[in-house]
């Protein structure tokens, strides 16, 4: 059984009607505690199957409706983002899952419980059992705030992600070839140093963009090539 006081600091995250203390334990049973304790007969790995499609339809329902105007990729890889293990481990952290789970011995000196593969399945799995035991309507009040705590910095990252791609997209659009991105500028010591690259496409010069990585200045050159042009206003 998961231990008291943890099981107490979880439940404060839950919606206050779930009462299926059976289930919880079984969300957060992972398969190393099956081995060590022939009495349990049944670790969260079934439940975690229904929470990752329960969670892909909340998260996709957020998306479609917060974002009218995105296009199926855009919601395709922010969804994706907001679905990833890592991102999923960090909302369990939040809800302090981890010293809730039974993992057995050997994944407990490992240190199992902050693993992020095992935090995001049990994380899965009590969705699951949210739904199971209190419906789609609780499921969406315990994820949709952990979701928009996090979509800012998750759409300004893919933002970064995308402009390069966006840019390149635009370039082909026109028959040129992919944009070239050339430094153009380096200062600062070796602990601290500064870089500004500038985009050219079809051997013209479109927009400059600094940063403190090569690669934080194309993105940046990038961004402000695809302003210039007009494809998108920030």
């Amino acid at each position: 059984m998961i231990e008291p006081a943890a099981l107490a600091k979880l439940r404060e995250y839950l919606p206050k009607n779930f009462n299926d203390i059976f289930m919880i334990n079984r969300a957060l049973t992972h398969r190393s505690y099956i081995n060590e304790n022939k009495d349990v007969l049944e670790d969260n790995e079934r439940l975690e199957f229904l929470g990752d499609s329960i969670l892909n339809f909340v998260v996709a329902e957020w998306l479609y409706n917060s974002f009218p105007e995105k296009d199926e990729g855009f919601l395709t890889k922010v969804r994706a983002a907001l679905v990833h293990t890592r991102q999923l481990s960090l909302f369990a952290r939040r809800i302090h899952l981890g010293p809730a789970l039974l993992v057995g011995r050997g994944e407990e000196i490992a240190g199992g419980r902050d693993r992020d593969p095992i935090l995001c399945d049990a994380f899965e799995a009590l969705i699951a059992v949210i739904y199971l035991d209190c419906g789609m309507d609780a499921v969406k009040e315990f994820i949709i705030p952990l979701v928009e705590s996090e979509s800012e910095e998750i759409l300004r990252s893919h933002l970064e992600e995308d402009v390069k791609s966006r840019l390149q997209e635009w370039a082909q659009s026109k028959g040129y070839p992919a944009p070239n991105y050339v430094l153009v500028g380096e200062s600062g010591p070796d602990h601290a140093k500064h870089f500004v690259v500038e985009a050219i496409i079809n051997n013209k010069k479109i927009a400059k963009g600094s940063g403190t990585s090569k690669q934080l200045a194309e993105k940046n050159a990038a961004l402000n090539s695809i302003k210039k042009l007009g494809l998108i206003r920030l």
